[in-house]
């Protein structure tokens, strides 16, 4: 297991799990990140992630990418 942040471009990963507070947990739910889920990193801007997760393109910062284990 390791954080999204490491993932490799293109390819398509299953999220393990979700870490941090209850809000940010929240909030990464209602982006559509969610236990089981398939997530791809699309690329990386600075230090931030374009992301596709259920069908749609999502920014994450590089903090909140670290919160989401693969």
């Amino acid at each position: 297991m390791m954080p999204l942040i490491y993932a490799e471009k293109g390819e398509v990963q299953i999220i393990r799990k979700i870490g941090g507070s209850p809000e940010v947990k929240k909030h990464l739910e209602d982006l559509g990140f969610n236990v089981g889920g398939e997530v791809s990193v699309v690329s990386s801007l600075g230090n931030n992630l374009i992301v596709k997760v259920k069908e749609s393109r999502v920014a994450v910062s590089d903090e909140l990418a670290r919160k989401i284990m693969i």
